[in-house]
């Protein structure tokens, strides 16, 4: 199997396009002979990382420098894509951030992130989307999401809410999409492991994290096969754990636990048996 939009005929937007799992995901779309739209409010990246798709086969690449945060600025976007290109084929809604948050102060870290991270990906969809629909070909939304947004661990509460909530409005873009008449658009929800990028910090990259390159074909060879949920392991952890550690979030609300026991000390053995159970 092969989706109908991985062709050298397609469009493919991308946003957090300058670097990481962005430029990455841009790249192996490159190779496939797309035309490309890398977007970054990093200006400065954007120029080397035109280049970088050039050296991979790109023949025609468009930069912009957006705010995914401002919806009036992705209007804009999807008229000069349209403009160009004559529409868009594949919108990768990928750009994030990570700041530090608390549940009890701090708004402006709230709404910095949710502005990125959630309204980023609605304001790019609702700007996208509708001429995706109308221009009659294959095509495909993919929103990065995080596994932070399926166990939500302590630690950073506005990053765990903007991605769940990205989690939950894709999942409802999956369904409209595949109801709608005409629409030969699909959603995916992508799910990085731990993946080595400006994100997490650090110049050099940690065993256990996976590079961009190879979460990006991770994702391509999922997109594929139809997958919805792209769900990447890295070098520490196997899917088989995610599994786990995913359906022991679950089980707070059915077994009725405290909320997050995974990381109270009262539950701390069981939660260890459970994941040791299988193996």
């Amino acid at each position: 199997m092969t989706h109908l939009a991985l062709t050298s005929d397609s469009v493919a937007v991308v946003t957090g396009g300058a670097s990481g799992i962005g430029l990455a995901s841009a790249t192996k779309f490159a190779e496939m002979g797309m035309r490309i739209v890398l977007v970054d409010r990093a200006e400065d990246k954007l120029a080397e990382a035109e280049q970088t798709l050039r050296t991979a086969g790109a023949q025609d690449v468009m930069t912009a420098s957006t705010d995914v945060s401002d919806r009036g600025q992705m209007e804009a976007l999807a008229a000069k894509v349209t403009d160009r290109f004559g529409g868009t084929d594949i919108l990768m809604n990928n750009a994030g951030i990570g700041m530090r948050s608390s549940c009890t102060e701090g708004l402006e870290a709230w709404e910095t992130t949710l502005g990125v991270n959630l309204w980023g990906p609605i304001h790019g969809t609702q700007a996208f989307a509708p001429g995706m629909i109308a221009r009659g070909r294959a095509g495909a939304i993919i929103n990065t999401g995080s596994k932070q947004g399926i166990t939500t661990p302590p630690g950073n509460p506005a990053y765990n809410v903007s991605k769940a909530a990205l989690r939950s409005y894709t999942e409802a873009l999956a369904h409209q999409l595949r109801n709608t008449e005409g629409s030969q658009i699909t959603a995916h929800l992508l799910i990085p492991g731990f993946v080595h990028t400006g994100m997490i910090g650090t110049p050099e990259k940690p065993p256990s994290a996976w590079t961009s390159e190879q979460t990006a074909a991770f994702f391509i060879e999922s997109m594929k096969r139809g997958d919805f949920y792209i769900l990447c392991p890295d070098n520490d952890v196997p899917r088989a754990l995610d599994e786990r550690r995913m359906a022991w979030a679950m089980g707070d609300i059915i077994e009725n636990r405290p909320a997050l026991s995974r990381w109270h000390p009262d539950y701390a053995d069981a939660f260890k048996a459970f994941v040791e159970a299988d193996g």
